[in-house]
This record gives structure tokens, sequence and C-alpha cells, in this order.
């Protein structure tokens, strides 16, 4: 018997988008960029990061394949629901992917962000587009729901904690005697931070009670606590503006001059191996390690474990319950309450001037 999925009668997965060629890579960056003054010769900059990768991003590649274990989990569980896929930034963008399902004759649908954390660029600026792709295809548009942030679920900790300890069982054993832990995670404005969430602050908030959880999770496996912190990778403001430090690749550096013998790199910040991981982490930090003399392992993400795939059925179900007036549990783990459903009035805010967004209060 299919399991109640009522109100919904699709998912959506919201992603970033990224290139699939050489000749996409500078068209690509630009959408990204737009309106934010970034100099087109650092656009060429960054695009060498990808033309480095034979211009296409793994990220679409990633996204299909949790797609498709997604569409297996839902068939062998009882889900009877379509699963469509939609981009910020590229194709398949957001409105070209309402558009079909409009044409399909969905009605409703709960949407999945590749972001786990709040902040404007990992929660309100989805909430964004999904606002300016329904204004797109106007009338009779799927109505939208976001499921709440994931970033304390059982279902994407418990991978990151299994994926450190495999980290660390890969340095050698005098390195991995005095390891640091470094959790990492993209970096953004300070002034970003300060207003995420209702209250302010909850980007590293967020970071810091997931670092706290594995990090505790190692130390019960292990039996040894493990020096861990958050840093940060991928900064791309002008100079003067402040964003999050430290750096990963200045921590691995002064790491190296106090005697650290081996680092492993757990990228918290992200689900799966895109760029800002197979360059700035798999490339650059590794490449500082080595220079450094430090022993270098890197922690994989969750992409499609088993137990991340689930978690989106157990979020979709858990939602839909919610909008059907009934009781439920939401699970979550570690010292931060399970996130809200609907975004409160105000939470990260657009610094640039207000827009329309959906799945909020107001």
């Amino acid at each position: 018997m299919p399991l109640d999925t009522a109100p919904y009668d699709a998912l959506l997965l919201v992603s970033f988008g990224g290139p699939e060629k050489p000749d996409d890579v500078l068209p690509f960056l630009e959408n990204v960029t737009r309106g934010r003054g970034i100099p087109r010769e650092r656009l060429v900059e960054v695009g060498e990061h990808y033309y480095g990768f034979g211009g296409r991003s793994p990220i679409n590649d990633q996204n299909r394949a949790f797609i498709s274990a997604v569409e297996e989990d839902f068939r062998s569980t009882g889900v009877d629901l379509p699963v469509y896929w939609g981009n910020r930034n590229w194709d398949p963008y957001l409105a070209d992917t309402l558009q079909r399902m409009k044409d399909d004759g969905i009605k409703r649908a709960a949407c999945l962000v590749t972001s786990a954390y709040s902040s404007y660029s990992g929660c309100r600026q989805y909430r964004e587009n999904l606002a300016e792709a329904v204004a797109t295809v106007g009338e009779g548009a799927p109505e939208l729901d976001r499921l709440r942030h994931y970033f304390n679920h059982p279902g994407f900790v418990e991978p990151m904690v299994d994926a450190t300890l495999s980290a660390l069982a890969g340095l050698g054993d005098a390195a991995r005697r005095d390891a640091h832990v470094l959790f990492v995670t993209h970096s953004i404005p300070e002034s970003m931070n300060d207003t995420a969430g209702p209250e302010g602050g909850a980007y590293v908030a967020q970071h810091r009670a997931v670092v706290d959880e594995v990090g505790e999770r190692v130390r019960q496996e292990t039996g040894h606590r493990y020096a861990t912190e958050l840093v940060f990778c991928s900064r791309s403001g002008p100079p003067h503006v402040p964003w999050l430090e430290p750096d990963i690749n200045d921590r691995i550096e002064e790491l190296a001059r106090q005697g650290v013998g081996g680092v492993v790199v757990v990228p918290i910040g992200f689900v799966s191996d895109h760029m800002e991981v197979i360059y700035d982490l798999d490339t650059e930090a590794q490449a500082t390690a080595e220079k450094a003399g430090v022993e270098f392992a890197r922690a994989a993400t969750a992409g499609v474990d088993p137990r991340f795939v689930a978690m989106v059925r157990d979020l979709l179900l858990e939602r839909a319950a919610v909008e059907r007036g009934e009781e439920v549990r939401r699970e979550s783990v570690g010292a931060l309450a399970p996130s809200w459903d609907r975004c409160p009035v105000g939470c990260c805010p657009n610094q640039r001037g207000d827009k329309p967004a959906l799945c909020g209060q107001a």
C-alpha cells in the first residue's frame, strides 16, 4: 500500500546548477554573479577551476545520481511520487521545470534544497528563485513548500561521522595521533551570517552544532577526543568586505608551524563532491598541506549514502503529515532543535533589497 504523501503530488529537487561543457563556463559564472559587479577577469580566473576538470562541474551528474537513488528509495518503500529537478543558475532552470510540472498536472510539490543550513545564499535566495519561477509560469504553477533544513537530521549527520572515521583511519599512525579535524564550509560575508536565521548567527551556529555532534561521535568510537574546528573555503568577495574566517589554507599552514602532522578535512557544509570540494579541498587545500609537510585526508560527502537518500523520504512524509494536521516526531541529533517548516518573517534577509520569496510565514 502506498505511503500517504498528501497533499503533495511531486518532489522537486532545487539545486545550484553548473556548466556541462567548456562553452558553458563563463555564461554560468555570469548567471551566478549577476548584479554583484564582479569583474570579468575574476570570472575568467574562476573559470580556470572548471577548465581544469574539462569545463564540466560535477554537480549536475551528482544530482542525477541522487535523483535516481531517491526514485529507487521511493519505489522500494511505497512512495508513489515523481521527482523533478530545477536549478538556480543552469539548465534545467527552475522556471522550465515548473512549466513541465504544470503541464504534467502537478498541483503541489515539496522542495528539497541541496543546502543544509540557514543563510541568505543557502535558503532565502532559493526561496526568491522559486517565487520568480512561479511568477514566470503564471496561473496554474504548482504550489511549493520547502522541506526543513536538515543539517542536524541523522540521515545527514551519521554519514558524516562514518566518513570522518574513515578519513582518520587513512592517516598514518604517527599523523593520526595528534591530527586536527577541520570541518569545512563555504565562507560567506560576516554580515550575512549576522542576519542568518530568525535571530541572526544561524549559519555558524548550525555548523558548530554539527561539528560538536560529529566530534563527540568520533570520540565515542575511537576513545580519543580529536581537536576539531570550523574553517572556511571559497571566499569570493572584495577584500574590504569581512568574510568568515579562518580560510582552510591559512589554518593548515598555521597548524604546520605548530608541529601538527596530519589533518582530516570534513566538507560538512556540502552534500556532494561539487566544485568547492574537488577544487578548493582536493586540489588547493591538499596542495597546501603537501607543501607544508602535513599529511592530508579528506572525508567523503553524504552524496548518495542510503541514509542520506532515506532522509528525503523521512522529511517528505514528516511535512506531509504536518500539512494534514497530524502530530509528527521530527528526527534530529545534537544540541539544536529541528528547524522550522516555514521561514520566519525577516529570516535571512536580502541585503541588496527585499524581493518576493516563497515558503515563508509572510
